[in-house]
């Protein structure tokens, strides 16, 4: 009797093993002899075909839950960003000056909560190294319980980050961050100024989704209708985001600007000051709000006028 169950089994499998086999004929037939296809992208296929089966929505039976087919795909898909993908752009960058003091630095640490802050002298193109809140804190604990003075030269206790160009694969700058167990890099740009920073915690985040801490602010919307004509929007807010929820003429620009402060600069060829009005060839005006001479951080989007509309 097992043995006529064995049997069975087989044949069963040996059904589907039939099938499979057929199936992948069909699919060879309609892609042609060329086709050659990576390991990459069969183990991405079958994550798709696999996920749209029923009943394997909630990972039962062992199986992938959604969350982790997620991470599998962007694992899959790591190796094809380079620095400048996965890099915080210049204009969010918080870094300290070499002129500031030690109360200036713990200030920054206080306001701003990072763990790593580039030091810089001059400009942002001309970055001497990082400040690590650990490196700190044994100053500041003796400065506040044992009423000692503060470093005289706060320049000492600075680390060396790593420098990377933009071309340089994000995979490329992760194993460059473990091997020198440096966890905060500068990306450079062709001219060897500062393009970007990135964090390990950035490159993780490519593979298993936005990290929130304990530190990190609520999600805040970036744009914001406050009038019938009227948006306050993020300076990061998307140009793509903001095609679809405002005007998709916003979204056309020639320059390579991924967000709606880009399209500030580019409009204002510079840096604009707070309560500057930009205008846009689709008619809107942007107005800048909050900012500072290095970035802007909030914008206001003021609608075409009617005589404006009817022009275009």
């Amino acid at each position: 009797m097992a043995e006529g169950s064995a049997s069975a089994g087989e044949s069963r499998s040996g059904d589907g093993d039939s099938s499979g086999a057929l199936w992948r004929v069909i699919k060879a037939f309609f892609r042609g002899p060329d086709h050659d296809q990576s390991l990459r992208a069969q183990i991405e296929e079958a994550i798709e075909e696999h996920e749209h089966e029923p009943g394997h929505s909630e990972g039962g039976d062992g199986d992938l839950v959604p969350l982790e087919r997620q991470m599998l795909k962007n694992l899959l898909h790591f190796s094809e960003h380079d620095a400048d993908d996965v890099a915080i752009p210049r204009g969010e960058i918080i870094a300290i000056s070499a002129e500031c003091s030690f109360e200036d630095v713990v200030a920054a640490f206080a306001e701003h909560g990072h763990s790593r802050l580039p030091v810089y002298r001059d400009t942002l193109d001309e970055v001497i190294g990082m400040i690590h809140i650990k490196d700190v804190f044994p100053h500041l604990a003796a400065l506040a319980l044992e009423k000692k003075a503060p470093p005289e030269d706060w320049l000492a206790l600075m680390r060396q980050p790593l420098f990377v160009p933009q071309a340089r694969g994000a995979i490329d700058v992760l194993a460059d961050m473990r091997a020198s167990r440096t966890h905060l890099a500068v990306v450079i740009d062709e001219y060897s100024g500062t393009d970007g920073i990135i964090t390990i915690e950035d490159l993780v985040e490519e593979i298993v989704g936005e990290i929130e801490d304990e530190h990190d602010d609520a999600p805040q919307e970036l744009l914001t209708r406050i009038g019938p004509d009227i948006w306050d929007a993020d300076a990061r807010a998307e140009l793509d985001d903001v095609g679809e929820i405002v005007d998709p003429r916003l979204a056309e620009v020639e320059e390579d600007v991924d967000t709606l402060g880009g399209l500030a600069v580019v409009l204002a060829g510079e840096v604009p000051p707070v309560g500057r009005v930009l205008e846009h060839a689709s008619g809107w005006r942007i107005e800048v709000t909050e900012g500072d001479e290095r970035r802007l951080t909030r914008l206001r989007l003021h609608a075409p006028q009617p005589a404006e509309a009817e022009e275009e």
